[in-house]
């Protein structure tokens, strides 16, 4: 769901949005009521974000010392 922003108040708060907007959230901007545009995080952005991610992802440690057994177990306790 966008959240609708008049178009006088995008202009006097485009950074604002842009901030918001690099971080997930979506507006339309609308002109006397109606939706005109829609402000999103442009592909790009959200491909360097997972990229990103992927990497801290990586740079986790793997756990050792703990058998499959164990690890099926965590994750059935966790499922309840």
């Amino acid at each position: 769901m966008y959240t609708q922003v008049g178009s006088f108040d995008a202009k006097a708060r485009l950074s604002e949005l842009l901030r918001q907007v690099k971080h997930g959230q979506h507006y339309t901007i609308t002109l006397r009521g109606h939706p005109v545009a829609d402000l999103i995080p442009s592909e790009y952005a959200v491909c360097q974000n997972a990229h990103a991610a992927v990497e801290r992802m990586l740079g986790i440690r793997k756990i050792s010392g703990v058998s499959e057994k164990m690890i099926t177990a965590w994750i059935a306790e966790g499922r309840k």
